[in-house]
């Protein structure tokens, strides 16, 4: 809503276009570190709050809200999924304790995937649309046409780790051999007041871009 206000500044939207790629880049580097589920899903929100400030930094103002839309349902969709897996972990954050749980929590499986597809950006998904609008728009800036070249390629490095970070995390969770003690602990599903909402937020993860 202050786009106006920052357009007749020059350098107000390159200090913004760069802590915006900074953050989306490093967020992105921190996330790869994490081994608690929801630092990992914490990290990645920072990473795509930064795709929306170099957005508006280039001048791309629609494709950074177009993106906040998008985030709002893969991103509630991926905090919701973690808080399902550590409730069938009985509390279990640790994503070096977890692995297998595909058989164990199939619902949960395969929205979380869906969720870590659209926000690695992966065609057709949601975040494919608003994260490919976002570098684009970075791309064609009419306000740093040379910088704006370079945004874009930093968010293109960034939208490589992202999806490095996401499916690294899914495949700790999901595949692998199980890495906790199966004599104590037995993984089960969520009840349908955590798997509903789940499989709703699922449906526009997928399609709404």
């Amino acid at each position: 809503r202050s786009n106006a206000i920052f357009r007749e500044s020059t350098t107000a939207m390159w200090v913004v276009s760069a802590i915006g790629a900074f953050t989306a880049f490093m967020a992105a580097t921190i996330a790869i570190t994490q081994f608690d589920i929801k630092r990992v899903i914490a990290y990645s929100t920072l990473s795509q709050l930064g795709y929306m400030a170099f957005a508006l930094g280039t001048g791309a103002w629609v494709a950074s809200i177009f993106h906040l839309m998008t985030h709002a349902f893969f991103k509630g969709l991926l905090f919701l999924g973690a808080g399902s897996v550590i409730h069938g972990m009985h509390h279990e954050q640790d994503i070096r304790n977890m692995g297998g749980l595909r058989k164990h929590m199939p619902v949960t499986f395969w929205t979380f995937l869906i969720a870590a597809a659209a926000n690695a950006g992966l065609v057709p998904l949601a975040g494919f649309w608003s994260k490919d609008e976002i570098i684009v728009g970075s791309w064609v800036s009419s306000s740093f046409p040379a910088w704006g070249n370079v945004i874009a390629i930093v968010g293109l490095v960034s939208a490589f780790l992202t999806s490095l970070y996401m499916f690294r995390l899914v495949f700790l969770v999901f595949f692998t051999k199980p890495r906790y003690d199966t004599a104590h602990l037995q993984p089960r599903e969520s009840p349908p007041v955590m798997t509903v909402p789940l499989i709703l937020l699922a449906i526009p993860s997928a399609v709404i871009g």
